[in-house]
């Protein structure tokens, strides 16, 4: 006799709602974290970020070997990527693999640089042995931040009006969803966004005001 499960259909669509999905940059191919991730499951999806690596339920990682570090710390691009990185609510630095022995750049450096991204940009800095510790990291990110909203800029569908105007808002430099979503709340349109005076705009943006009114009054 034939026994027919009745539960499968459910069971299926359990198990495809499971599957974490992580957006990682272009640039990312030529590493090894993002095979190490579809090992643990993941579904990933290459695409061109302008700000950081990887995103995961709307949390940003940047991600940088030891030697992409110290490039990026003497040609000044990591703290462009830091003060980009605080477009998201949440971000994080990993910083992988074992220190150079050939390192140029004193230690001290490297530690001064670890305490300006903590403390002055609020970024905490994780370290990791390799590409296989990175990926088990992302893993545990993405099981316990399951239930956060995504960027309504890497969504390729939205429908009410609100989220429209967040998808405008969030095209505008160091603004992010959740500036965002705090101009529509204190503004409620985007006229009002756009007459507001900077003192007006500062209640929410703060210092990033200035660069925000200046971008909507300057002309090409």
């Amino acid at each position: 006799m034939t026994f027919f499960n009745i539960f499968s259909n459910k069971e299926e669509k359990l198990k495809k709602e499971e599957i974490l999905k992580i957006i990682i940059d272009n640039r990312e191919k030529n590493s090894l974290v993002p095979s190490e991730l579809i090992k643990l499951g993941f579904q990933v999806e290459f695409k061109h970020l302008s700000i950081a690596d990887y995103l995961i339920n709307d949390i940003a990682i940047e991600r940088k070997t030891f030697s992409d570090l110290q490039s990026s710390i003497i040609n000044k691009r990591i703290f462009s990527q830091l003060k980009n990185l605080k477009q998201y609510e949440q971000s994080l630095l990993i910083i992988e693999g074992k220190q150079d022995k050939d390192l140029f750049l004193h230690e001290n450096a490297i530690r001064g640089f670890v305490l300006h991204a903590t403390l002055d940009h609020n970024i905490p800095v994780l370290f990791t042995k390799d590409e296989k510790e990175t990926a088990l990291y992302l893993k545990l990110l993405a099981n316990k931040t399951k239930k956060r909203e995504n960027s309504l800029r890497e969504s390729k569908s939205f429908l009410s009006k609100k989220e429209r105007m967040q998808y405008i808002l969030e095209g505008f430099p160091n603004i992010g969803p959740i500036n965002a979503k705090k101009l529509i709340t204190e503004f409620r349109s985007i006229k009002n966004i756009m007459n507001a005076t900077e003192e007006e705009l500062e209640k929410v943006l703060k210092k990033k005001s200035t660069d925000f009114k200046a971008l909507i009054e300057d002309n090409v």
